[in-house]
């Protein structure tokens, strides 16, 4: 009775144990993404890195600030030439609609059909908006919250340039704490996962950087309104798979449909032509070979990451996907991973040639 009672009591004790790290874990889910985001900034980073040290010399926390700065610097060239002709453009799609209530009234009564029913809608919307004191309270949130994105974001490429040092000690401790006979192993899978996730990145930002110039371009020829702010958003929306590029779509129809039909119509042939070069072409040798994972896998993991944890978290969905088949591919279908192969997408990785 007494071994009972303590195995019981220890299986209790076990299953207690479980639940309370799985709530603590879920309070804190937003730092682990965080954390795990910056893993992946550091594995985009790594090659690039590893070749400044071995080709100029350079000491690797001097490559990670070269990295953040040329970073920075792209995305600071973008914004400036990209920032005020979509500033122009955002301001002429709003220019024509009516600022308060009796512009609504007025505009409602001469309309018809849906037109009207979107303002009387607006309408009462517009009647139900906050008081003074609950506008200023909001105020004050969204720059919490936006204090709070940027100390995330700070935190992120913090985590990347420090992982950039620890991660092969931490691999180190790793396998000392297991058997021998799997060390190899475990660090061959660790580096395969680091150069997947790598690839991974690079290839997005290849592909951002692809879909934002075609379709631009595209809608530009087409003489699609505000071509290049809704051909930017297609780029950017790159980072949502599946999801994004059709909302984007079927923006820019609806926006063509205010001119015609006739550039809706193209502009539906643009966004379904270059779905189509990607999807066949440019996807499978950018991002299929890179995390080696199915159009159905992805499109199910961002399903699913995106109902349970919310939409900042569909993010993660692909490397997440990626990381778990991986262990999949090694621990059960008994693959080594060092016999992977991962595309070097702009650097030749190191670990890669290494494995």
């Amino acid at each position: 009775m007494d071994s009972t009672a303590r195995r019981a009591a220890t299986a209790t004790l076990a299953g207690l144990s479980i639940v309370v790290a799985a709530l603590a874990l879920w309070k804190i889910k937003a730092v682990i993404a965080l954390v795990f985001l910056g893993f992946i900034i550091a594995a985009a980073m790594r090659p690039g890195v590893e070749w400044l040290h071995r080709s100029a010399r350079l000491p690797r926390a001097l490559g990670v600030l070269i990295h953040y700065v040329v970073l920075f610097g792209l995305i600071a060239l973008v914004l400036w030439l990209i920032v005020p002709r979509a500033v122009s453009q955002v301001d002429q799609a709003i220019g024509s609609v009516p600022t308060s209530s009796s512009q609504l009234q007025h505009q409602a009564k001469h309309s018809t059909g849906i037109k009207r029913e979107i303002l009387l809608g607006v309408q009462k919307r517009l009647e139900k908006l906050p008081s003074a004191g609950n506008i200023v309270h909001s105020a004050v949130s969204v720059t919490k919250t936006a204090f709070e994105v940027l100390i995330g974001i700070f935190f992120m490429f913090a985590v990347g340039a420090y992982w950039i040092f620890e991660r092969d000690r931490t691999i180190g401790l790793v396998q000392s704490l297991l058997p021998r006979r799997h060390r190899r192993v475990t660090r061959d899978t660790w580096v395969l996962i680091d150069d997947k996730l790598g690839a991974f990145v690079r290839g997005e930002l290849l592909l951002i950087a692809f879909v934002a110039v075609v379709l631009s371009l595209a809608f530009w020829l087409d003489g699609e309104p505000y071509w290049l702010l809704i051909g930017t958003a297609a780029g950017v929306f790159e980072i949502i798979p599946v999801v994004g590029p059709l909302l984007v779509g079927l923006v820019a129809i609806g926006v063509g449909l205010t001119v015609d039909w006739q550039t809706a119509l193209g502009a539906a042939i643009a966004v379904v032509t270059l779905r189509q070069i990607e999807d066949l072409f440019v996807a499978p040798r950018v991002l299929g070979r890179a995390v080696g994972l199915s159009p159905l896998l992805v499109l199910v993991s961002v399903t699913t990451i995106g109902i349970l944890l919310g939409g900042f978290y569909v993010l993660l969905a692909i490397p997440l996907a990626a990381v778990l088949a991986t262990l999949v591919d090694v621990i059960l279908r008994g693959t080594d991973p060092a016999e992977e192969e991962v595309p070097a997408l702009l650097f030749a990785a190191k670990d890669a040639e290494s494995r």
